[in-house]
């Protein structure tokens, strides 16, 4: 399923030698604007990447032939940063038109927005092409659920060719980033004992049982704005917010491995960033496949 074959870092250095600096550039701003689109773009790039592979599928707008990923439960209402990309894909259009696919324009962008959370850089592997279909369907099964357990989200990641060890360091990236109240509104009025009771009572205040649906909380209360171990460092005191990310320290086959993360920044930055090109890596359009999309919202 995986094709790596045909993807290189240096796959602009002719054709678009600027290509990255502009990409930056774009990114840059964002984050300098609002730290939060940080977490965003990684979110962006991973949604794109699990439905049909990183293949700019998800930004494709809803047409009378094309059903948009956009609407798509895990994506409705919450997946944002669209306009990034499309900003820097009207960049590159000016000095090197029809050149740079969509969807290596948001692998570069979310290495850049980790950098600028404090979080490792890595080299992109480049040279994807741009979708003309999108899956509404697949969107809706094959995205990892904030009520997931462990199991499930192994094999979600596996099934994708990713590791358990990729899918608990991708997982980091709720160290930035925030989620909405009915995310984790059960587990902060579930009286269980893995979450703290000090940390729920906090979480409760600004999510009431009833209403107040999108109220945001940051995933990591320690430093929500910082790309770091933290995330596992909570995990650790009963803190994940979500229950997908207090499942990986549950008395499971992931538990050694948020134990290392919590005591090791360097493990953790390591591996996150060898996640996120195997990430990046899911079965790419290349060669003749795909097209190079003018703006990213619509094929040509």
């Amino acid at each position: 399923m995986q094709c790596h074959a045909q993807l290189s870092s240096t796959f602009y250095d002719r054709t678009c030698p600027n290509a990255i600096n502009t990409i930056r550039t774009s990114v840059r701003q964002a984050v300098s604007r609002e730290r939060r689109m940080a977490a965003s773009l990684i979110r962006l790039h991973f949604h794109d990447c699990f439905v049909q592979g990183c293949d700019a599928s998800i930004l494709l707008d809803e047409t009378p032939t094309i059903v948009s990923e956009k609407t798509a439960l895990p994506n409705l209402g919450s997946v944002r940063g669209y306009g990034i990309i499309e900003d820097a894909k009207r960049e590159l259009e000016k000095t090197c038109p029809g050149v740079v696919s969509c969807a290596d324009i948001l692998a570069v962008a979310v290495r850049d927005a980790s950098t600028l959370v404090g979080g490792p850089s890595w080299t992109v592997k480049l040279g994807r092409r741009d979708s003309t279909t999108a899956s509404h369907t697949l969107a809706e099964t094959d995205l990892p659920g904030p009520f997931d357990p462990l199991t499930r989200l192994i094999s979600g990641f596996a099934n994708k060719g990713l590791s358990t060890r990729d899918m608990v360091a991708l997982s980091g990236s709720h160290s930035i980033g925030q989620a909405q109240c009915f995310l984790f509104r059960d587990r902060i009025y579930s009286n269980e004992s893995d979450i703290d009771a000090g940390f729920a009572s906090t979480r409760r205040r600004q999510c009431p049982q009833e209403d107040q649906n999108g109220n945001l909380a940051p995933l990591d209360l320690v430093t929500p704005n910082q790309l770091d171990n933290n995330y596992f460092k909570n995990l650790r005191q009963r803190k994940g917010l979500l229950q997908s990310d207090q499942v990986l320290l549950s008395g499971g086959s992931t538990d050694d491995i948020v134990l290392e993360y919590s005591n090791s920044p360097r493990a953790f930055a390591s591996d996150f960033a060898a996640a996120m090109v195997r990430m990046g890596d899911i079965s790419p359009l290349t060669g003749s496949n795909g097209i190079i999309r003018t703006v990213c919202g619509a094929i040509n």
